[in-house]
């Protein structure tokens, strides 16, 4: 693909995986008894509610970020009610667990459809594996845009998955901390993190750090996964 065609392509696949992270979180929140997300219109796929929500973290900063470094850093998030969260502690671990996992849910599913590909003959394994060339077509160009696609739908959501369960604020991975917690505990840990919002940016910073070190590896473990007779790295 040409650059501003990848940058497009890369847009749209963090729009889709990011929308549905949210509307995971909203879900699990709105079946935990909390609707404020729900009354947001977040229960939802369309992109629009979230991007209200959030306009420079889902569209301005990921197509300025696709355009300049090839990568769509951005950010969005899902209303909830703090007393909810109080009360319900367990409840909010879980919706803190969801988005993460419905970014899994679509690596795995990527993961499905590059096998079933591979084994019917319309992809084959790389020679070597980026971000963006997981798979490639067996046949030339004709799927070569499904095969580019499908890497990005697998490479994203496997780093949107590893990175939001990183146990630090403002990462999700800092409210599924609370499931292995007594739930007075569990309550004090977040007035704690209310408290001192100025964790949020050296939490993001840290964890910018440790994901850095963490990728490669985690990126190959996870290709290693699709071929399981062929070893990268």
């Amino acid at each position: 693909m040409d650059t501003i065609g990848s940058a497009l392509a890369y847009y749209l696949v963090f729009l889709f995986s990011t929308t549905v992270h949210e509307a995971a979180h909203a879900w699990v929140a709105k079946l935990g008894g909390d609707l404020t997300a729900y009354h947001g219109g977040q229960v939802s796929l369309d992109p629009l509610p979230h991007i209200r929500r959030e306009p420079f973290g889902m569209v301005v900063l990921p197509l300025i970020a696709c355009f300049i470094t090839g990568w769509p850093f951005g950010f969005a998030s899902a209303p909830y009610d703090p007393q909810w969260a109080l009360k319900h502690p367990r409840r909010a671990a879980w919706m803190a667990l969801a988005g993460p996992a419905s970014n899994l849910l679509i690596a795995l599913l990527a993961l499905a459809i590059i096998r079933v590909g591979v084994a019917g003959g319309i992809f084959v394994p790389p020679e070597s594996v980026v971000f963006d060339r997981v798979v490639a077509a067996a046949n030339g160009s004709a799927t070569h845009g499904a095969a580019f696609m499908l890497s990005v739908f697998f490479s994203l959501n496997v780093v949107l998955a590893a990175l939001n369960v990183i146990p630090l604020p403002p990462l999700d991975g800092s409210g599924v901390i609370m499931l292995g917690l007594p739930e007075q505990t569990a309550r004090k840990y977040q007035v704690f993190l209310r408290n001192n919002a100025g964790l949020r940016i050296v939490g993001m910073v840290v964890a910018w750090q440790l994901f850095g070190v963490m990728y490669q590896p985690l990126f190959l473990a996870a290709v290693n996964l699709i071929y399981p007779h062929t070893r990268y790295g």
